[in-house]
C-alpha cells in the first residue's frame, strides 16, 4: 500500500472513529504498562545492586508469583468480556451485581492462594532444581510476595472493571500512585533498613494494598441498587477466563522450565539466568505496551458487542492492532540502539551483560510479530474466545518453545544464544495461529 493509499486509509470517517475508540483506552493503559515496566526494572536493579544470586533468585521467585495471581487475571479477563458488554448496553442493575460478585470472589480467591502459598513454599522450592545457593534465598521472597496477594487480587480485578465502564483514567490515578510508592519502598527497604533483599517484596506488597484501597473507593459508584452475588455471573465470567488462567499457568510453568533448562548449562549457569531476568524486564518495555493494546482490544471489542456491531468489533480490532504494532516497532528500533549502555546499568558482571545484550538483540527481531498476536488474541478474548487463544499460545510454547530449548541445550550442547533463538521463533508461530483465527471472523458468530 503507498503512501497516498494509506493517507486516504487513514482519512476515512469509519476508521478514524475506531482509531479514537482504541486510542481513548490504550493510551493510559500503555502508561500503566510502563509503570508496571519502571517498577520491574527497579527490582532487577536493586536485585542486581546487592547481588547476581539476589538478581537470579528474583527472577525465579517472579515465575512463581505469577503462577499465583494466575486466577486474579483468569477471572479479570471474564470480567472485561462481561461487564465491558453490560456497560456498553446500559444494564445498570445487572451492571453492579456483575462487579460486586466479581470483587467478592477475587477477595475470596487472593486469601486462598494467599495461605496455600505461604504455607507451600518451601516445599516447592524443594522439588524444583533450584540451584542450591538460591534456594534459601527464595522462601522469604515467596512468602511475603504472598501475604500482600489478596490486595493484589482486588487491584487487579478491579482495574479491570473501571477500565470496562470508562473509567480507565481513575485506573491510571491509582497505578500512577502505586508505581512511585513501590520504586520509593524498593529504595529505601533494600538499602536503609534491616529488611535488606526482602524489601523487594515488602514494597510490592505494600505498593498494592494502598492500590487496592484508591480502587475499591472509585469503584462505588458503579455498584448501584442491591449488591447481590450472583453465581449465574460468576460461572459466565469463569467459563470465559479460566481458558486464560491455564494459559498464564502454562506459561509461567514453560518459562520456569525455560529457567531450569538453562541451569543444566555446563557453565556460568547463574550468570546466564540472571541474564535472562535481566532481558525479559527490558524485553517487557516492548511486552507491556503490547499487552496493554491486548487489554484495550478486550474492552474495545467487547464494548462494540455490548452495542450489537460486530463489523465494527472486528474492524476496531485491526485497528488497535495496527495502532499497537507501530508502537512496539518503534520502541524495539530504540531498546536495540539503547542496550550496550541501558545494560550496564542494571548488572556489573562482564558476563550477565554480555548474554543480556545478545538477548535483546535477537529476541526483539520478532516484537511487531509478537504484538500483533498478542493484540488481536485481546479482541478474541474480549468477545469471549479465549479457547482459540490458550490452544494456540499454548501450542507455540509447548510444541516449540520448549522443545526446541531442551533440543539445542541438552541435545546439542549449544549455548544460551540457541535459547534466546527458540523463543523468537515461538513467538512468530504463536502470532501466526492467532491472527488465522482473528480473519476467519468465526469468533463473532459465537459472540
Amino acid at each position: 500500500m503507498g503512501m497516498s493509499r494509506i493517507s486516504s486509509f487513514l482519512r476515512r470517517k469509519d476508521v478514524r472513529t475506531y482509531m479514537g475508540h482504541s486510542w481513548e483506552v490504550a493510551w493510559p493503559m500503555t502508561l500503566i504498562m510502563f509503570y508496571e515496566f519502571l517498577v520491574g526494572l527497579t527490582d532487577v536493579y536493586v536485585a542486581g545492586r546487592v547481588s547476581k544470586d539476589i538478581q537470579a533468585t528474583y527472577g525465579f521467585v517472579v515465575q512463581q508469583y505469577f503462577i499465583l495471581i494466575v486466577i486474579a487475571n483468569a477471572l479479570t479477563v471474564g470480567t472485561v468480556s462481561i461487564v465491558s458488554r453490560l456497560f456498553a448496553s446500559g444494564d445498570k442493575d445487572t451492571l453492579g451485581g456483575a462487579i460486586f460478585s466479581s470483587l467478592i470472589s477475587s477477595a475470596a480467591a487472593g486469601i486462598l492462594l494467599a495461605a496455600l502459598g505461604y504455607a507451600l513454599a518451601p516445599h516447592v522450592i524443594e522439588v524444583l532444581n533450584v540451584p542450591t545457593e538460591l534456594k534459601e534465598l527464595s522462601i522469604p521472597f515467596i512468602r511475603i510476595y504472598a501475604a500482600g496477594l489478596v490486595f493484589h487480587y482486588l487491584l487487579i480485578n478491579s482495574n479491570g472493571v473501571l477500565r470496562s465502564c470508562g473509567m480507565i483514567k481513575a485506573s491510571l490515578k491509582t497505578m500512577t500512585t502505586v508505581c512511585v510508592v513501590n520504586i520509593l519502598l524498593n529504595l529505601f527497604l533494600v538499602f536503609e533498613t534491616p529488611l535488606g533483599y526482602r524489601g523487594i517484596a515488602v514494597a510490592t506488597a505494600s505498593a498494592v494494598f494502598i492500590g487496592s484501597l484508591m480502587n475499591l473507593h472509585y469503584v462505588r459508584v458503579l455498584l448501584m441498587g442491591p449488591r447481590r452475588f450472583s453465581h449465574a455471573l460468576i460461572k459466565k465470567m469463569l467459563d470465559i477466563g479460566w481458558p486464560m488462567g491455564v494459559l498464564q499457568v502454562l506459561w509461567q510453568l514453560g518459562s520456569m522450565v525455560l529457567f531450569l533448562i538453562l541451569s543444566l548449562l555446563p557453565e556460568h549457569r547463574v550468570e546466564v539466568l540472571a541474564a535472562l531476568t535481566t532481558g525479559l524486564r527490558l524485553e517487557s518495555a516492548i511486552f507491556l505496551p503490547a499487552f496493554a493494546f491486548n487489554m484495550a482490544n478486550a474492552v474495545v471489542v467487547g464494548n462494540c458487542l455490548g452495542e450489537r456491531k460486530p463489523d465494527d468489533a472486528y474492524k476496531s480490532g485491526l485497528v488497535t492492532m495496527a495502532i499497537g504494532v507501530a508502537i512496539v516497532s518503534t520502541l524495539a528500533l530504540v531498546v536495540i540502539l539503547s542496550a550496550r549502555w541501558i545494560v550496564p546499568l542494571l548488572s556489573h558482571n562482564e558476563i550477565v551483560i554480555k548474554e543480556t545484550i545478545w538477548y535483546i538483540y535477537i529476541n526483539m527481531i520478532g516484537e511487531p510479530i509478537m504484538a500483533s498476536g498478542v493484540i488481536l488474541g485481546g479482541g478474541l478474548s474480549g468477545a469471549g474466545d479465549t479457547r482459540s487463544v490458550l490452544i494456540r499460545v499454548a501450542l507455540s510454547v509447548w510444541l516449540i518453545r520448549i522443545p526446541l530449548c531442551y533440543l539445542f541445550v541438552v541435545v546439542l550442547g549449544f549455548g544460551p544464544i540457541s535459547v534466546w533463538w527458540a523463543m523468537n521463533i515461538s513467538q512468530i508461530v504463536q502470532a501466526s495461529l492467532v491472527y488465522r483465527r482473528y480473519a476467519s471472523r468465526a469468533w463473532l458468530a459465537n459472540a
